[in-house]
């Protein structure tokens, strides 16, 4: 369980802090959900109570796990297949893990291949997604505005 003020992750949205607990009743059913505030577009996400652990919410990462993240960021290139398809598939199975260093991962192959020979339409929307991702959890984690986390990302990607 968390509570108001926590620091938490919402796979395939980012990272927010709950600024509330609300009971909605939608379709009939009544349910206890986070209110989540998210750090860049002062967008809120409700947050289902009741299956967090299925969703995959933990807890922002703290400043020795933000290292380990600019470290996977400045490392090489990681062998990614050269099928569009199949790289896509793998990139967003990647994402949704909602684990922080295999989407570090994607942000920085994305990064590389984008320097090198451009992105397709749909990756280039992957990176802006999975980097927005990324950011908003090291704004968080470092008390940093989204600029400073920004550039810092692209800064270590080699």
């Amino acid at each position: 369980m968390f509570n108001i003020g926590d620091k938490i992750v919402y796979p395939m949205h980012g990272a927010g802090i709950i600024e509330g607990i609300e009971e909605k009743e939608i379709l009939g059913e009544k349910r206890k959900y986070y209110v989540m505030k998210m750090p860049m577009g002062e967008m809120k996400v409700m947050v289902p109570m009741d299956n967090i652990e299925d969703i995959g919410i933990r807890e922002v990462i703290n400043l020795d796990e933000v290292e380990q993240v600019l470290a996977v960021l400045g490392d090489d290139e990681t062998k990614m297949p050269q099928n569009w398809n199949r790289r896509y598939r793998a990139n967003m199975d990647k994402i949704k893990s909602g684990d922080i260093y295999e989407i570090a991962n994607v942000v920085r192959n994305l990064i590389i291949r984008d320097r090198e020979k451009g992105l397709s339409t749909g990756e280039r929307k992957m990176l802006n997604n999975a980097k927005q991702m990324l950011i908003s959890e090291i704004v968080l984690a470092k008390n940093i505005d989204e600029h400073q986390a920004e550039d810092l990302i692209e800064d270590i990607v080699k």
